[in-house]
């Protein structure tokens, strides 16, 4: 069974964007700053952004003018991630931990997305019932997600529930 190529990148982008918040939680307590974070995630946007953009662009052998209404969608685009990396940011540092607000994320894009197509095609498509059940099921899926994600217990809590949870030494088991 050979696996169609959009396939195979789009998984590669579920696996980077699923591991994108517990590496932010991370980052941001070892630099003890929400904010210095999200410059350096700016650093990786413009290397790994530019860089594999004039790549691609080598390989496809196409010009490099840049103007016209594509450069503005592109620019709209890029925008957009920024905002998101910084109120995904902005969501860290409040508080959320990553097993809560990815969820919400990207349930919450894949139903932002499907909505502007449903905008978008309303004249052309009728939509289908079965959209609205997969909207509320990712509801309910993230739910279950975050509800149900392992997680540790706070420091102090550990010591103490190790101790209430294995029995007593030399105590029958």
């Amino acid at each position: 069974m050979k696996i169609p190529l959009p396939v195979v990148f789009a998984l590669l982008t579920a696996l980077f964007w699923g591991t994108y918040g517990p590496v932010l939680h991370e980052s941001r307590a070892f630099l003890k700053s929400p904010f210095k974070p999200y410059v350096a995630i700016g650093i990786a946007y413009l290397v790994w952004g530019i860089g594999g953009g004039i790549i691609g662009m080598l390989y496809k052998k196409d010009d490099f003018v840049f103007t016209g209404p594509g450069m503005m969608w592109g620019l709209a685009a890029g925008t957009l991630g920024a905002w998101g990396a910084l109120t995904l940011t902005l969501a860290m540092f409040s508080g959320g931990k990553p097993y809560i607000v990815m969820p919400i994320v990207f349930g919450g894009a894949v139903t932002v997305s499907a909505l502007v197509s449903v905008w978008k095609e309303r004249e052309h498509t009728a939509v289908n019932p079965m959209l609205w059940v997969g909207v509320v099921g990712i509801v309910i899926c993230a739910v279950i997600v975050a509800r149900f994600t392992p997680t540790a217990p706070p420091p102090g809590k550990a010591a103490e529930s190790a101790k209430t949870s294995s029995p007593a030494h030399g105590a029958p088991s």
